[in-house]
């Protein structure tokens, strides 16, 4: 019996008892006499008694014809009255907006307190995804809103990252999160990975070229540095940045697929701009660069360099010159020493993150924007490269799920198809944490994907702030509650009377103004298909991993010198071979 026809039996099964225990009415119609119809009433009415008398159906087919047919009345009048019935949502006729409690968010949250991310002091949500029931499957992907000092890193970030359930990816600023949370994180046996924009010295090197394996991870690399760099425009004009785009593509591609892996960076990107002389008058000069590509050109016909480069070269001298002009300036940070030694070879391992447990820490600065656009490149590349491996390698599910933890995210740049990233990165275990001051920064850099970033975050943190459009959004999206309203009035005259009014009222769950007054130690949580709840920021101290942190115990302390050292120290009792070298 399937389900349909089971809940048709249960619907209908009263009104065929009912059916059953009127055939006696058809029992003692028929039993009636008389002649005529008022003979025949009296005779029914007498015969009530007899039909009554017998507890049971009658099984007459006369009887249960009349029974079934009463019923069936039965069964029209409901049907008729129900449908015309005027529906009525008592204290709920202007809104049925309420704060959560902690049955509505049992049943997404973990027994075992390492297996969640935390949300708020009480409320939290499993790792996992899939949930005995599907119902309750939510995304990892967060969007934490707070004014400056709203305590969005000491309150969200340090609880959620001592968790160690995750690798991490952390947008550092200045390099506090790392040296406060470093030593708890070794602790648990992460491998610790370093990307300082502030100070090059402290850092690991980084190296986009190392994860080019095709001509797709090429035009994704050219776009990512051509939407975070600034050049020289020509009045909005998209020929120009077109013809730029061609160019990195053309010499991207030709060092990949032809330099050796040794000169394979920036270093030697800029290093052929810098050779790409152009001269207005003599179109039939080349240059070193030409040379190479026909010299490519010669060899490969077709080959993927050869072909962007041609196109280039449709431009006429003074075009050329305009071209190599705005490329120059928009790379012109590679031109620093540090900058291109930083890039000439690879030690974070990108593509890595989702094989062990690893910490990548990416410091910037607050103050200085100019090296942010290489930590939008790590991260585009990092979505596509951890995307790829779970799909190719792991069967669409990486073994250790990555967790991107983006601190101060509206002044890395911009992330590229960051909208879509957000919706397809779920599924293979990677997800997205967005630490915004004001939901209008986001809107600022990303335009009309902005919305859809925030639809793909099914967790939403508010922890205080006075920007308008964040607390005028989160109002609406909060609802009205029905209120009672109470309300006296007194009329003088020759004689005085009193008056007294009660209605209900729609009324904000919170209104801008009471958003704009929230207690610092509160904060506001919506989660997808759930009423969002008034709660208690998350005590850091009261976490089991914050006794081994610099917060408890500055010993704990994190020394990114002494990490980054590579030199050979030998101890007391180490034993070494000495190796005589020929001169």
């Amino acid at each position: 019996m399937n389900q349909k026809t089971k809940k048709l039996i249960i619907l209908n099964a009263p009104y065929f008892i009912i059916g059953l225990f009127c055939s006696n009415i058809g029992e003692a119609w028929r039993l009636a006499t008389g002649a005529d119809i008022s003979a025949k009433l009296a005779s029914f009415f007498a015969c009530m008694g007899t039909a009554w008398g017998n507890p049971l159906p009658s099984l007459h087919p006369f009887d249960l014809c009349l029974g079934l047919v009463i019923g069936a009345g039965f069964r029209l009048v409901v049907y008729v009255r129900s449908k015309n019935a005027k529906k009525y949502r008592h204290n709920e006729e202007y809104g049925s907006a309420r704060w959560g409690g902690p049955k509505d968010i049992e049943p997404f949250v973990d027994p075992v307190f390492e297996n969640n991310v935390i949300l708020t002091r009480t409320e939290r949500l499993m790792m996992g995804n899939r949930p005995k029931n599907p119902a309750h499957a939510r995304n990892k992907n967060v969007l934490i809103v707070g004014g400056s000092g709203s305590g969005k890193t000491r309150f969200w970030l340090k609880p959620n990252l001592l968790q160690c359930h995750s690798s991490y990816v952390v947008t550092d600023p200045k390099g506090g999160i790392v040296e406060e949370c470093g030593a708890a994180l070794v602790r648990n046996k992460y491998r610790i990975k370093i990307f300082n924009t502030i100070n090059f010295k402290k850092s690991m090197h980084y190296n986009p070229f190392s994860y080019i394996h095709s001509e797709k991870d090429i035009l994704k690399l050219v776009t990512t540095l051509m939407v975070n760099t600034q050049g020289e425009s020509k009045g909005g004009d998209q020929f120009w940045e077109k013809a730029e785009k061609l160019l990195y593509t053309a010499l991207i591609a030709y060092i990949h697929y032809v330099a050796p892996v040794e000169e394979q960076s920036f270093g030697t990107l800029v290093t052929f701009l810098n050779a790409m002389e152009v001269r207005e008058d003599d179109e039939t000069f080349q240059n070193p660069v030409d040379q190479m590509f026909e010299a490519l050109e010669q060899k490969s016909p077709n080959h993927f360099a050869v072909r962007q480069y041609r196109l280039y070269k449709l431009a006429a001298g003074k075009t050329a010159k305009s071209i190599l002009i705005s490329c120059g300036a928009r790379l012109a940070p590679f031109d620093i020493e540090e900058l291109r030694e930083i890039t000439r070879y690879d030690e974070l391992e990108l593509d890595t993150l989702g094989d062990r447990k690893t910490a990548l820490f990416l410091i910037m600065s607050d103050t200085d924007s100019t090296f942010n656009f290489l930590i939008s490149m790590i991260y585009s590349q990092l979505f596509n490269l951890l995307c790829e491996k779970a799909d190719d390698v792991y069967h669409g599910r990486l073994p250790v799920h990555v967790r991107c933890l983006i601190d101060e995210c509206a002044n890395i740049g911009q992330i590229p198809n960051l909208e879509k990233l957000m919706a397809t990165i779920r599924s293979r275990e990677i997800s997205a944490c967005l630490v915004l001051q004001a939901q209008s920064q986001l809107k600022a850099i990303y335009k009309d994907n902005a919305d859809t970033i925030i639809g793909n975050c099914d967790s939403r943190v508010f922890l205080g702030g006075s920007e308008p459009t964040t607390l005028k959004e989160l109002s609406a999206a909060l609802g009205k509650e029905t209120i009672d309203s109470y309300n006296t009035g007194i009329s003088k005259g020759s004689q005085e009377s009193h008056s007294q009014n009660f209605q209900k009222l729609g009324h904000e769950l919170a209104s801008v103004d009471e958003l704009a007054v929230l207690d610092g130690g509160k904060c506001i949580l919506q989660l997808r298909g759930v009423r969002p709840f008034l709660s208690d920021k998350y005590d850091l101290t009261k976490h089991p991993n914050f006794q081994y942190t610099a917060d408890a115990d500055e010993k704990n302390r994190f020394d990114i010198e002494k990490f980054l050292d590579h030199r050979l120290r030998l101890k007391a009792k180490d034993e070494f071979e000495v190796i005589e070298a020929d001169e």
